[in-house]
């Protein structure tokens, strides 16, 4: 318990600084900061707690679509943009198309571990995937549809308030995917550790099964 914890809060602080790197680089964010940055310029509040108040709300449609909270959702709602807003007053300006890359870089990298660290601490989705996975239940619409019009609507609007659309927005995209796909097994604290099926081994006697359940 004690490690899921410690791996969910990492995982949550660093996916806020991953985003304010994505913010520093001024090549693109995802979509969902987009939005947020949008309305930063619109109210004038910083853009990591425009991001609290975001997930916030979202956590509101929640309740037509029968979707139940984890403490990682309430973790999430509350750290993700505290950590970003934190990270934006300490990460120097970034000048420079090679820096600002390898910024933007660092930052969708950052994105994908902290994102398979709190995902694998197994405390409950995030309140903007519990959304897209409540439509998925509720409307019985593919969760890729789901995330595609979600996603899709806040580009557009968060585009629209003035949020930065660009090159870094389709490397996002593009990156999140695999990168989370290969660093998820490293942090799932559903898998057995090497060492526990070892441990196993040695008791039976016998070698262990190469495809444990």
């Amino acid at each position: 318990m004690t490690r899921r914890i410690t791996q969910l809060l990492i995982g949550l602080f660093l996916y806020g600084v991953g985003c304010a790197l994505t913010v520093e680089a001024g090549l693109g964010v995802d979509p969902w900061t987009v939005f947020a940055e949008g309305l930063s310029v619109h109210t004038g509040i910083g853009i990591g707690w425009v991001a609290n108040i975001i997930g916030f709300l979202v956590l509101l449609f929640w309740i037509p679509l029968r979707q139940k909270p984890g403490i990682g959702t309430i973790a999430n709602i509350l750290l993700v943009g505290t950590s970003m807003q934190f990270a934006l007053f300490v990460i120097p300006p970034v000048s420079g198309i090679l820096l600002q890359f390898a910024v933007l870089l660092a930052g969708i990298a950052a994105v994908a571990v902290a994102s398979s660290l709190y995902i694998g601490a197994q405390f409950g989705p995030g309140p903007r995937d519990g959304l897209m996975t409540g439509m998925h239940k509720r409307l019985g619409w593919p969760v890729w549809l789901c995330r595609l019009l979600v996603e899709a609507t806040v580009l557009l609007l968060g585009w629209l308030l003035g949020g930065t659309v660009g090159i870094g927005t389709v490397l996002f995209a593009v990156l999140i995917g695999p990168l989370v796909h290969l660093a998820l097994p490293v942090f799932d604290t559903r898998r057995p550790s090497r060492a526990g099926r070892r441990v196993g081994v040695s008791a039976r006697g016998t070698q262990a099964d190469p495809n444990p359940a």
